[in-house]
C-alpha cells in the first residue's frame, strides 16, 4: 500500500508539477533573502523627520508610546502595490486599538506619490524624501534593500518586528492584542 501511494504521488508532481511548486512558494521565507540587512529586533528604532505629502514635518519620535508599523514601499513597485490590502486592512484592524501606521515612499515624482496615495485611499502617514531606494538616507539608516519593507517598532521605541513580509506583521499584532 505505501509503495502504491509513493508511486501515486510521484505521478502526481510529475503530471502537476505547478502545484508542488505553488506550494512551496506559499511557505517560503523571504526574509532569508531580502531582509538580511534590515535592523534586528530589539534595537532602537532611529528617529527620522520627513515631509508628509501634505509638505508638513513629520517625526518618528512623535508617535512614542505607541505601537507604530513602518511600510516602506514605493508607487512604482508592483510588490509594493500588491501588499497595499494587506496594509490596508491591518490599518483598518489595529488603528483604532491605537497602533499609528507610517508609510515611507521611495517614489521620486511628487505627483506619482500623491496619486497612488489617493488611488488606494492610504488614509495613514505618508513621507517621503523624493529619492529613490538607494539615493535616500532613510533607506540606508533603516537598511532597506528591498521593497515592501517593514517594521513593527514597540511603544519603548525598540524594533519588535522587521521584515518584508506583512504577514509576520499581522501575526506579531494579532499577538500582541490578543493579550490585552
Amino acid at each position: 500500500m505505501k509503495a502504491l501511494l509513493k508511486l501515486f504521488s510521484a505521478i502526481f508532481l510529475m503530471l502537476f508539477p505547478t502545484l508542488s511548486l505553488m506550494a512551496q512558494e506559499e511557505t517560503k521565507d523571504y526574509d532569508a533573502e531580502y531582509a538580511v540587512t534590515l535592523l534586528k529586533p530589539s534595537a532602537t528604532a532611529p528617529d527620522f523627520t520627513l515631509k508628509t505629502s501634505e509638505g508638513k514635518d513629520f517625526s518618528l519620535s512623535s508617535l512614542k508610546g505607541h505601537y507604530i508599523v513602518l511600510d516602506f514601499w514605493a508607487s512604482w513597485c508592483p510588490d509594493c502595490r500588491k501588499e497595499i490590502p494587506n496594509v490596508l486592512r491591518m490599518y483598518k484592524e489595529y488603528a483604532p486599538k491605537g497602533v499609528k501606521f507610517v508609510g515611507i515612499s521611495f517614489d521620486d515624482k511628487a505627483d506619482q506619490w500623491k496619486d497612488a496615495i489617493k488611488k488606494h485611499d492610504l488614509k495613514y502617514i505618508q513621507v517621503s524624501e523624493l529619492k529613490r531606494m538607494r539615493d535616500s538616507q532613510i533607506a540606508k539608516t533603516y537598511g532597506i534593500k528591498w521593497i515592501p519593507s517593514m517594521y513593527l517598532i514597540g511603544p519603548d521605541g525598540k524594533i519588535l518586528v522587521s521584515t518584508v513580509m506583512s504577514d509576520k506583521i499581522e501575526k506579531a499584532l494579532a499577538e500582541v492584542f490578543e493579550s490585552r
